[in-house]
């Protein structure tokens, strides 16, 4: 459910046919996620249209990811605080160096420091005090696809 769920909003009976169950249990199973704060229905008019709650999916992803504690000098960038960490793979790409896999997923990764989000690139982030850096592999939700036909 929450797989289908997350690539669109769905009614009840859409639901309960994309998976191949009946309506009542459907209605069931989306009782229990909703208590559990995953989803959240929305009225329009008689019809509830069902959505995932991405912010509930991240804060419970967040639970298994690993913590390091590493000690640098004032000054030394993030860029080189995650080299010094098992599992994060750097590349550099013309003068730049970037962070392409954790543990061996590859992608394209952000960086938050204290829960927000610098205006600078990780290499040029400098540390001057305790801090908490977050790494997190942007996963592909797709919000827009954009068919382009150039004509000559």
């Amino acid at each position: 459910m929450l797989k289908l769920l997350m690539k669109d909003d769905y009614h009840i009976s859409g639901l309960a046919k994309a998976l191949g169950i009946s309506v009542p249990v459907a209605a069931k199973h989306t009782r229990i996620l909703e208590a559990a704060g995953l989803i959240e229905s929305r009225k329009f008019g008689k019809t509830h249209v069902l959505k995932v709650r991405m912010d509930r999916i991240y804060e419970i992803l967040d639970t298994f990811g690993e913590q390091y504690e590493v000690e640098v000098k004032e000054g030394t960038s993030i860029l080189e605080v995650l080299k010094t960490v098992a599992g994060v793979k750097i590349r550099k790409m013309d003068d730049k160096e970037f962070v392409v896999s954790i543990n061996g997923e590859e992608g394209f990764y952000i960086y938050e420091v204290g829960g927000k989000l610098p205006e600078v690139p990780i290499s040029d982030y400098k540390l001057s005090k305790n801090v908490e850096i977050d790494i997190r592999r942007l996963v592909p939700i797709l919000k827009k696809r954009v068919k382009v036909k150039v004509h000559k």
